[in-house]
């Protein structure tokens, strides 16, 4: 221990030395290692931290599968029996998202909400902090309702005051009674401010078997149970369903995933691409580092065949300079947490607000730990090499030797600076690609336009569980107080379908063709009930015939418009206009009156691949009878503008308001923005991966210009001796050039073999263009030669300044 501290102490004063070599080694590394550290504080928080729930590996998510479908939504019958017959689980709990219009007091509000079964609290070990949860007989039809609150709710609106037990809170135009408060920070309440049973839904098509509703189910293994052996279980447990209730269940099965991997969703595949990046990142930090070793042990050499000459150990000698690279790895790791601080806080978290358990990212013990590690192994990796190089000097030579060294000995370097470019290329190669996909996107029309068009929601209307009559005329009373705002040019409700926002899909079935016995084996099309407006909003193209119009109304018959996707898969080579279609949950039969264009319904990079494409609309009046009530408690609502549409924000708001004072105006966002945001996770990765490719390119050109000026000041006498026998400084400028491309070009091989393998793996990241795309393996490979030139132009300029009588005389 002595000797290490006293090796620590003596690196320390050495470093001191040379502060603009040691400053730039410990930068270079506080980058490479800072960006490792960033990234793996999101891989930690988002992929490896275990959930926050008791024994949470036992935790499963189950979904309906269909051939349309792999996770769709439950239906309420189906929950039932699946609780009431499975053996594998503990329990299992039903949920779905609901909004509610919290009104009767002042300020009204929009609550994000879920209705949940009895049984979720114990599934998920969620204990209330205030009161109760519920009881078995509240959750059902009938039962009392009553409301739990989430404890960021509760504070935020109550002040955390216990009183809150007993009152009561106006949601939906309904009286609950507060019976408690549970944690606001779980994973699957996260945002929610308010909780009602599910069991006391009244609404008709919840207690139908053909229809999710938006539910889903987690449910608690027992213990020894793995997740196969209950999926085994529950595909015999389908088929009887299936047989059971062939009209709802055929074909229909169980899916059952982890819930850390249903959290997670699509998110470990880039996450896990980032994290190689930046490890690419270091590797070319610890290489700049290694290169600038090899110079600094160049200039020591007669230093160490000195100190062995009156008795130094060569073994001394080795572990004195990796005691330097350590030295040099823990001030890059020290200076590291501070650039990883700096990115989280200004950089990524903000990039990954949209990930799950983003509020997890932090720089805590675990990434201290890894930052650590990697400050020690960085310092191994980077000062093996330049170490052993050192202490295997051969003493007499190099005592004969002078100052002079030989290129020979140049190779291993040469070696770095071409890896260097190798792994640069990768990244950049990477970020190339989704770069080009991302340019490839922006060309692909969503099927509408999306300048000044507005999306927003409005909780409630005039007639909230009212007649359907009361409510189809609340509706046109909103849209014609809405039309009136100054810089609206049209407004249309958005009900079912939202492009890039909601689905709703109805089964149906041509009439005049055979009747598919069972529901399950009807093709499935998106519903939109708009107003005659809506596609002059949008401005989708009109085909052929005619779209919804104001004469379509409750009391003619229906009629819809279907898009050019739905001709082609039930009406191919056929005239569609006059035919009629049977939609089966909603039991109407409709009249196609008009065919429009496609819309990216489920977004620029995977419409063209979803199962489900077609599309029809339908007059927002002739929504059945039956549906009304349930679309009463508030819609969607697209407007287009003269001018921004943000800018019609405040007087929308304001005329809702003046409506009757219990709607409230919300979730507003441009079309725009909704595409937008649709591309978020390829923003996100190509804006890392070009950020990190640019911090590539930089370390490499540093690298290029480091080893190429410690070249030029080897080579003075041989340059000189070249210039006195008649070189020309043009000569001299393409010798050193030629130099630094020869390395560039080893790199770029080099790089190119391994970035067609690497890039394979970014293949379902990609759009319209291919993992190994030879142009941008080409504009890539130029662009390196390019820094390769630049960087070693100013060494190869001063190359050419030597003097020959100047650099003979040192000799």
């Amino acid at each position: 221990m002595e000797t290490l501290l006293q090796d620590i102490r003596y690196s320390i004063r050495s470093l001191r030395k040379t502060p603009a070599f040691t400053t730039i080694a410990v930068i270079t590394l506080a980058l490479g290692i800072g960006v490792n550290a960033a990234m793996f504080s999101i891989v930690n928080g988002v992929l490896l931290r275990p959930l926050s729930y008791p024994r949470a590996d036992r935790l499963v998510m189950l979904y309906t599968s269909m051939p349309q479908f792999v996770e769709g939504s439950v239906s309420y019958p189906n929950f039932l029996d699946w609780q009431e017959r499975s053996r594998s689980f503990e329990r299992l709990a039903a949920y779905r998202n609901e909004n509610f219009n919290l009104t009767g007091r002042a300020n009204p509000e929009r609550l994000r909400g879920h209705m949940v079964s009895a049984t979720i609290f114990s599934v998920l070990g969620i204990n209330p902090l205030l009161g109760r949860t519920f009881t078995p007989d509240e959750d059902r039809r009938g039962g009392a309702p009553v409301v739990l609150l989430t404890s960021n709710f509760w504070k935020r609106r109550f002040g955390g005051s216990p009183a809150v037990l007993g009152s009561t809170l106006t949601l939906n135009e309904r009286l609950f009674t507060v019976i408690g408060v549970i944690p606001g920070d779980d994973l699957l309440l996260d945002g929610i401010s308010v909780v009602v049973p599910i069991g006391q839904w009244t609404e008709p098509l919840f207690q139908d078997r053909g229809v999710g509703m938006g539910m889903r189910v987690v449910g608690r293994l027992k213990p020894g149970v793995s997740i196969q052996q209950a999926q085994a279980e529950l595909d015999g447990l389908a088929a009887n369903l299936a047989r059971e209730y062939p009209k709802e269940d055929k074909d229909k099965g169980i899916f059952a995933l982890s819930l850390s991997d249903d959290i997670l969703g699509d998110a470990r595949r880039p996450l896990l691409l980032l994290f190689g990046a930046v490890g690419f990142v270091l590797l070319i930090s610890c290489a700049n580092v290694a290169n600038l070793l090899l110079a600094r042990g160049t200039g020591r050499r007669r230093e160490f065949a000195v100190r062995v000459a009156i008795g130094a150990q060569r073994g001394r000698i080795l572990h004195q300079l990796l005691t330097e690279g350590l030295v040099l790895g823990v001030g890059g790791g020290a200076l590291g947490v501070a650039v990883a601080w700096v990115i989280n806080k200004i950089f990524i978290v903000r990039l990954t607000s949209q990930l799950s358990r983003a509020d997890l990212i932090r720089l805590d013990l675990p990434v201290m730990a890894f930052i650590a590690l990697v400050s020690v192994a960085a310092s191994l990796l980077f000062s093996a090499a330049p170490a052993l190089q050192s202490s295997r000097l051969n003493l007499n030579e190099t005592l004969k030797e002078g100052g002079r060294s030989k290129v020979a000995r140049h190779g291993f370097q040469r070696a770095l600076v071409s890896v260097e470019v190798a792994l640069a290329l990768v990244l950049t190669v990477s970020a190339g690609l989704m770069i080009r996909t991302m340019s490839r996107l922006w060309t692909v029309s969503p099927g509408f336009d999306p300048d000044h068009v507005l999306l927003f929601s409005i909780a409630g209307s005039p007639a909230v569980h009212g007649t359907p009559a009361a409510i189809r005329s609340g509706y046109a009373e909103t849209v014609e107080r809405l039309r009136t705002v100054p810089g609206v040019q049209a407004v249309s409700v958005a009900t079912g379908a939202v492009p890039m926002r909601g689905d709703t899909e109805v089964p149906y079935w041509v009439e005049g063709r055979t009747k598919p016995v069972e529901q399950s084996q009807m093709d499935l099309a998106l519903l939109y009930a708009v107003n005659p407006d809506y596609r002059d909003i949008m401005r989708i193209p009109l085909l052929r015939g005619r779209f919804i119009a104001e004469q379509d109304r409750e009391n003619t018959p229906c009629a819809v418009a279907i898009d050019e996707e739905f001709q082609r898969r039930a009406f191919p080579n056929q005239d569609p206009i006059g035919q009629h279609i049977n939609l089966e949950l909603i039991k109407m039969q409709c009249e196609v009156v008009g065919v429009v264009g496609h819309v990216s319904q489920w977004g620029l990079d995977s419409d063209a691949t979803a199962k489900v494409r077609s599309q029809m609309y339908l007059q927002f009046r002739q929504v059945p009878d039956a549906i009304m009530d349930l679309i009463s408690g508030g819609s969607d609502f697209v407007a287009r503008s003269q001018g921004d549409p943000y800018a019609l924000v405040p007087a929308l708001k304001q005329a809702v308001d003046d409506i009757n004072g219990k709607m409230v105006f919300y979730d507003e966002q441009s079309m725009k923005d909704v595409i937008r945001d649709s591309l978020l996770a390829r923003r996100f990765l190509r804006l890392l991966l070009g950020a990190f490719a640019v911090l590539a390119l930089a370390l490499a050109a540093i690298g290029i210009y480091g080893v190429m000026s410690y070249f030029v000041g080897q080579s003075t006498h041989d340059i000189g001796v070249r210039m006195a026998l008649g070189a020309r400084k043009r000569t001299v400028l393409g010798l050193v050039l030629r130099d630094a491309l020869r390395m560039a070009g080893i790199g770029i091989v080099l790089g190119a073999a391994v970035g067609f393998g690497v890039t394979r793996v970014m293949r379902n990241l990609l759009f319209g263009v291919g993992s190994g795309d030879p142009l941008t393996f080409i504009a890539v490979a130029a662009l390196l030669a390019a820094v390769a030139v630049l960087a070693s132009y100013i060494p190869a300029l001063r190359a050419t300044k030597v003097d020959p009588i100047v650099a003979l005389r040192c000799e």
